[in-house]
């Protein structure tokens, strides 16, 4: 079945399929790892929501939920490198196997405080699972412990990603067109 391509988006990354079979995958090999671990998997709110839900949904080892909002972005489509916490973790986890989902890793510069950050609460592990990796912006350093996707730089939407607070709906990953974001 071809997916219905939004007006703004230039051509489809990762279709829903490919998005599906690989949390698959992935939710598979941390069932293995975190097998009688019962880590805390933390969400990082609003990218991560729908990569987040399915993965869970995928993975049968028994795990506690946490929430984490933190921005870098504003509306803009580069970091600011200037992180804000706009909801901390409600669970303690010093002493805990904490596992970060996160969308999408370009610069690193957010998820490098941030795990800086939760590292001194002493967690007994802190590993970091990402739908997407954009190694070629890396300015931090910092690697995901668990990748879905390496992709290519390009600006992209869908599948919980936004410009703007759009197109989070979008079943798929699809790069957005320039002339929506360089006006």
């Amino acid at each position: 079945m071809k997916e219905q391509i939004h007006a703004d988006v230039e051509r489809i990354m990762l279709t829903d399929q490919e998005i599906q079979a690989r949390i698959k995958e992935t939710a598979e090999r941390l069932d293995v790892i975190y097998k009688d671990r019962n880590p805390v998997v933390v969400c990082i709110l609003k990218g991560s929501v729908v990569f987040f839900a399915d993965l869970i949904r995928n993975m049968t080892s028994r795990m506690e939920l946490d929430f984490m909002s933190i921005s870098s972005y504003g509306a803009g489509t580069t970091s600011s490198g200037e992180l804000r916490i706009i909801q901390d973790l409600r669970t303690d986890i010093q002493g805990r196997d904490v596992l970060i989902v996160e969308d999408i890793i370009d610069s690193g510069n957010t998820l490098y405080v941030l795990k800086k950050m939760l590292n001194e609460r002493n967690p007994a592990s802190l590993n970091i699972v990402t739908l997407l990796d954009k190694p070629e912006r890396r300015v931090a350093p910092i690697e995901p412990e668990y990748t879905c996707f390496v992709i290519e730089d390009e600006f992209v939407i869908g599948y919980g990603l936004d410009y703007a607070e759009r197109y989070r709906n979008l079943p798929y990953v699809g790069i957005l067109k320039r002339t929506v974001y360089e006006k």
